[in-house]
């Protein structure tokens, strides 16, 4: 399963707003159109962010635009999601080592979609080992192939594990207020054949408390270099709850979501989204229009309530920060 793919010079993205129901892939030739279908999350998870922009630039470029231009604008799409800005990076170090060659430029961003799919199916290896024979997991938010460059982070983990054999069940929680769980981690998990059970985010703690919760994996927009990191609003809730009832919680990521400039999770910035993302649920209202809506997009989970980091370097385990340096420093 693929959300993302580059032909004869054009980007093609599956617009994830419209799944489970309707299989679209949209066409771009031109870098601002992408620009918005990252913000509008056409396309979203940190790694495919990051892909999608390296991509994006590659358009600017065989259009002859103008490189910082067309980078400030991606750039200012989303702004927690750190790969963004690392894969922007690398593609304007190497278009001023090329001269902006729109071919070099082209096959260092099939680079660094190849690498993140590498980085997925590594650290897919490394959590696998971690996860409990008959293992029933939860998670958050998607995570998966739709939110990398292929095969996923946190669902990587879980596919590896299912073909191994050790996944009795995997509880996805539905992950309000867009429903990324229920309508991206579920329609993958089902096109996998991978056991799964759909489950309202408030559910979560009652299914810890009865043990039928072995284990927790969720995904990572940003982590700081001691551990502490963002991911999908309600991550924090269930770190907090994993914790509680002593089942273990893991993180997983690849190195392009660390952002070791930042010593703790205080100094992520949080995007706050549209106000009728809350009131309203694919186009029904389901709140008063006049109340008032707090919708930040993301939560910080400290380092503290985190059993493990998987990473494609390995699964990295307390004290975070000095390990974190050793492997990614």
């Amino acid at each position: 399963m693929d959300a993302i793919r580059w032909e004869g010079n054009t980007l093609y993205l599956l617009d994830q707003t419209k799944l489970p129901v309707t299989e679209a892939w949209i066409s771009y030739t031109d870098y601002r159109p992408v620009a918005d279908a990252i913000r509008t999350m056409v396309v979203r998870g940190a790694p495919a962010i990051g892909v999608t922009a390296a991509y994006a630039y590659c358009l600017a470029a065989l259009a002859g635009e103008d490189l910082g231009e067309a980078r400030a604008v991606l750039a200012s799409s989303r702004p927690t999601a750190v790969n963004l800005f690392w894969a922007l990076e690398r593609m304007a170090n190497r278009a001023e080592d090329c001269g902006g060659d729109p071919a070099v430029l082209v096959e260092e961003a099939k680079a660094i979609h190849a690498e993140d799919v590498a980085m997925c199916k590594a650290m897919g290896a490394y959590g696998a080992a971690v996860v409990p024979e008959h293992a029933r997991i939860l998670t958050h938010c998607n995570a998966g192939a739709l939110a990398t460059g292929g095969y996923g982070t946190a669902l990587g983990v879980i596919r590896a594990a299912h073909e191994l054999g050790k996944v009795e069940m995997v509880y996805a929680d539905e992950t309000r207020p867009l429903l990324q769980g229920a309508r991206l981690t579920a329609y993958e998990l089902v096109h996998d054949h991978i056991p799964a059970t759909l489950i309202a985010d408030n559910m979560a703690a009652s299914l810890m408390a009865k043990g039928k919760i072995d284990l927790v994996v969720v995904g990572c927009d940003r982590m700081a270099a001691n551990g502490d990191f963002a991911n999908k609003i309600g991550t924090y809730s269930v770190a907090v709850n994993a914790h509680h009832h002593g089942v273990p919680f893991y993180v997983a990521l690849p190195c392009s979501t660390i952002d070791l400039t930042l010593p703790d999770g205080s100094g992520i910035p949080i995007e706050e989204r549209d106000k009728d993302e809350v009131r309203t649920l694919y186009g029904v209202q389901t709140a008063p229009a006049q109340v008032e809506v707090y919708n930040p997009a993301f939560d910080v989970t400290p380092h503290s309530l985190v059993t493990g980091i998987i990473t494609e370097k390995g699964v990295i385990y307390p004290p975070f920060k000095e390990n974190l340096s050793k492997l990614f420093g």
